[in-house]
């Protein structure tokens, strides 16, 4: 059934992933119509769980409905059929407004503009102009080490923090006291947060306990650096993992 992108669950990935591979030997790519949404996490989640693809995966949609007439679903629908026949680069994909990105390279950064995607810390594999190009930068195709496999995925419960001046410690304190297995801190700059005893205290109980608790910049591009300043590595010392 139709669905509104909002509502997508790892469920939702696993039976795209399982339709894949139930139909793998029948055809030469596949293109994947989305909402835009979620459709980066989309993208994300089956480059992760089609290991060894030897087939294009091209996930697309539109901003302004496909029935629309303005829409700018048709011309992405096409160019993501014509690359996935014609330009097949065999790893998950995204298209949008021309250009073809790394599926666990792409973001949403734009609400309502045509240009809703954009790919920070990677240029685009291909950009579909007047011609097609194809990134001379960027290793495309390599051979797959073994059989197509798809992987299970199974839903976790994560914590997603985002670090600003002045947060307490007992938010961080109050979602470790969740069952989440994972929790996500968006931190400033190259991987940065305040040096509070209390909220390092935490991070370190909840490593220890084994939660793993991942480093993330808030910029749009770049990286973490946690060796870079002294609160970096002050939360490297708590346990926390370089995202």
């Amino acid at each position: 059934p139709l669905i509104d992108s909002s509502d997508m669950t790892p469920a939702d990935w696993q039976q795209i992933a399982d339709d894949i591979r139930d139909n793998y030997d029948k055809y030469d790519g596949f293109v994947i119509l989305h909402g835009t949404d979620t459709m980066a996490y989309t993208a994300s989640a089956l480059s992760f769980m089609l290991e060894n693809l030897g087939k294009p995966v091209i996930v697309t949609g539109s901003q302004i409905p496909l029935a629309e007439l303005r829409s700018d679903g048709q011309a992405n629908l096409l160019n993501a059929l014509h690359i996935a026949a014609n330009y097949p680069i065999n790893e998950v994909t995204l298209f949008f407004n021309n250009q073809l990105m790394r599926g666990n390279r792409s973001t949403k950064s734009h609400a309502d503009g045509f240009n809703a995607f954009t790919s920070p810390n990677l240029p685009p594999l291909l950009e579909a102009g007047i011609n097609i190009q194809i990134s001379n930068s960027i290793k495309v195709n390599a051979q797959p080490e073994g059989e197509f496999k798809v992987h299970n995925i199974t839903p976790q419960p994560i914590g997603v923090i985002t670090m600003y001046p002045g947060i307490s410690h007992e938010v961080i304190r109050n979602t470790l006291l969740q069952p989440v297995n994972a929790m996500i801190l968006l931190t400033f700059g190259v991987g940065n947060a305040p040096q509070n005893p209390e909220l390092l205290g935490h991070l370190k109980e909840a490593s220890e306990r084994g939660v793993i608790v991942v480093n993330l910049t808030q910029c749009l591009a770049g990286k973490v650096n946690m060796g870079g300043y002294a609160t970096g590595c002050a939360l490297a010392d708590a346990g926390v993992i370089s995202g």
